[in-house]
């Protein structure tokens, strides 16, 4: 009998380092629109000089507001090339997975059982669920990412400013990713409360499949 891993390294390290990244870069969205926003922290940059001997004005206490944020936005385009480079590697990861391991495959799998031959429903139709949303995650990490590479590149190609509203596009985006990273974390919680537990440490891990050689 062959001891194969559940999940393999690479996917393992894209999960985590996914994971960090796209937590940065939500978190350089959360400064800008909470710490960082003029109307909340242009009194406490004059307020914090003050304090030290320095007086400013109102103008120049949120021009300097003004570059604290901007050096943010450079943080958050930065990360964001570091999320499309991990997608491009994910896209091309799929191609090289054991079947068993295809994201692609599982779906097809889980849908044949539960929709053609019908046994199992329950587990299968759970396992369909969770690998469509997967799928829907990575269509939305696309979005993100294409929306986000035209909005980095919209000053140095005059062409792609004719795409404004994919600045809306981009931000609405964020939500729904939001929202899908919530309920894979609400999901994972139950999961390990209930039939499926150990599947945080076979993301770092590995887990086993046990595989029959015959």
């Amino acid at each position: 009998m062959e001891i194969r891993k559940r999940y393999s390294s690479s996917l393992r390290m894209w999960h985590w380092l996914s994971a960090i990244a796209i937590t940065g870069s939500l978190l350089t969205v959360l400064v800008n629109s909470t710490i960082l926003k003029a109307g909340n922290s242009v009194p406490l940059v004059q307020s914090a000089l003050e304090k030290s001997g320095e007086e400013i004005t109102q103008d120049q206490a949120r021009s300097v507001v003004h570059d604290l944020r901007d050096s943010v936005w450079n943080w958050h385009t930065y990360i964001g090339f570091a999320v499309s480079f991990l997608l491009l590697f994910r896209l091309i990861l799929e191609f090289f997975q054991l079947s068993d391991q295809k994201l692609i495959r599982k779906i097809k799998a889980a849908y044949h059982q539960y929709y053609v031959i019908k046994t199992k429903r329950e587990a299968s139709r759970h396992e369909f669920y969770v690998k469509t949303s997967y799928a829907i995650f990575y269509l939305l990490l696309l979005i993100t990412v294409v929306t986000g590479l035209d909005l980095a590149f919209e000053d140095d190609v005059p062409y792609l400013q004719k795409f404004h509203f994919l600045k809306e596009v981009h931000s609405f985006n964020m939500y729904l990713i939001l929202l899908f990273i919530a309920v894979h974390i609400i999901g994972v919680f139950l999961a390990e409360r209930k039939d499926n537990k150990g599947i945080v440490l076979d993301m770092i891990n590995g887990g086993k499949n046990h595989i029959n050689n015959i």
